[in-house]
């Protein structure tokens, strides 16, 4: 999710590295690829196996982008280090022949760009490390009765009413309550995160508008504004929650500097709970397609590991990674040279034949499952692990209370297509 760092608009005049000779008559990848129509955001998987027939990479004029549709081509890329989520800490954008973002957006760059999600080796490597150091395998294995309790409250709440809308009802609060139970967030202040998150993550949208940019820039300032002086008690009164332990957390004299600090929070709160809250929602209107599949979970709790993989992968929530062009790199006989910019395409690529057998099938029992909905390489999302804890507890707490769950209405999806989710999904019991 590259933020784009030219937004709003593609940049102006031809790049250097677009095709000599565009192609003669209707260009089919601009044809299948239309990220802005809602008929393809609802179903993006016939047009990603076109791509994948087409070939391997392709120039797309209307984002100045090369996609990439092979799981192949996109795992191994995610782990080359010609690549890169910025290209600051080698080049300044003259010589990246990139314009300055502009100075309106200053606040949201300067979040965005002091978090791990968008920092290369060596700033990439020594805040991880300190990240690490906080974020534990122990920090998530004691918010599981945490995170357990919490779900089972809001599926109780869902039962008491007899359904209603499982975005708003389940799928948002519960991993919005869990960031914030472990960032220490004042329960009050909780209902601030989400609207400034969605806010936020709509600059990483390909070629936001200005009013979405405004938003960012908005919520880029009042999250900010909020977190240091959140950050500044907690540094006078520490306490058990995961602000101390990176405000304590050290290496060999490092520590994080006040924004890296700020900016680490939003990103764990933006990448822990987007993905999660989309995984749910997605993850449930497939299985109220699949009856039969809804039916064999209910029946083997014990399926509900793969199949969880299965529906990140059946349905991915990020459908779209963006990388830097560092040095020139070749794809089947086509040279991407230094200063483009690639767009991988996550949902094709899981739904690969050449990687996964009968891949437009649902099999909630695959075994042989390397779907790349957490990134790979240096990126891999820290937060997997937690994602993997809330997205057990809410879908086994359902799946045990709701026996008849049935579709009210038919859901809408909403704006936007890299970070691809419905507005709502309403249920009955």
């Amino acid at each position: 999710m590259n933020a784009r760092a030219h937004a709003p608009g593609p940049p102006s005049g031809p790049p250097s590295h677009a095709p000599a000779e565009p192609p003669a008559g209707p260009d089919p990848v601009a044809r299948l690829f239309r990220p802005a129509d809602a008929d393809f955001a609802a179903d993006p998987y016939p047009a990603f196996a076109e791509l994948r027939a087409l070939g391997r990479v392709h120039w797309y004029a209307p984002t100045r982008q090369y996609l990439v549709p092979h799981h192949a081509d996109v795992s191994a890329l995610l782990r080359d280090r010609r690549l890169g989520r910025t290209y600051l800490h080698r080049f300044t954008h003259e010589e990246f022949g990139r314009p300055a973002p502009p100075p309106a957006h200053e606040p949201f760059h300067t979040l965005n760009d002091h978090g791990l999600l968008d920092l290369e080796a060596p700033d990439h490597t020594r805040i991880r490390r300190l990240v690490t150091k906080a974020f534990t395998p122990r920090t998530v294995q004691r918010l599981e009765p945490v995170v357990r309790r919490l779900a089972a409250g809001l599926v109780g709440e869902l039962r008491r009413e007899g359904g209603g809308d499982l975005v708003a009802q389940l799928a948002e609060p519960l991993p919005v309550a869990v960031i914030a139970e472990m960032l220490g967030i004042p329960a009050a202040d909780r209902g601030l995160l989400r609207p400034w998150s969605a806010d936020i993550c709509g600059m990483y949208e390909l070629n936001p508008s200005e009013e979405t940019a405004a938003r960012a820039v908005r919520a880029s300032v009042e999250f900010g504004d909020y977190l240091r002086e959140l950050i500044a008690h907690r540094r006078e009164d520490p306490g058990e929650d995961l602000i101390s332990a990176l405000i304590a957390a050290h290496d060999e004299g490092d520590r994080l500097s006040a924004q890296e600090m700020v900016s680490t929070c939003v990103l764990l709160l933006n990448a822990g709970h987007e993905a999660t809250v989309n995984t749910t929602a997605n993850g449930w209107w497939t299985l109220l397609r699949h009856p039969g599949a809804q039916e064999a979970l209910r029946a083997d709790p014990a399926l509900l590991p793969a199949a969880l993989e299965e529906l990140m992968r059946y349905d991915t929530p990020l459908q779209l990674f963006e990388r830097w062009v560092l040095d020139d790199i070749e794809i089947d006989g086509t040279v991407i040279p230094r200063g483009a910019e690639l767009a991988l395409l996550f949902g094709s690529a899981n739904r690969d034949g050449a990687r996964f057998e009968r891949p437009d099938e649902l099999d909630l029992a695959r075994a042989d499952n390397p779907h790349i909905s957490f990134g790979a390489g240096v990126h891999y999302c820290l937060g997997a692990p937690l994602a993997r804890l809330e997205l057990a507890a809410s879908f086994g707490e359902l799946l045990h209370r709701a026996p008849a769950l049935r579709l009210v209405a038919e859901p809408e999806w909403k704006p936007g297509f890299v970070i691809r989710g419905l507005r709502e999904l309403r249920v009955e019991f």
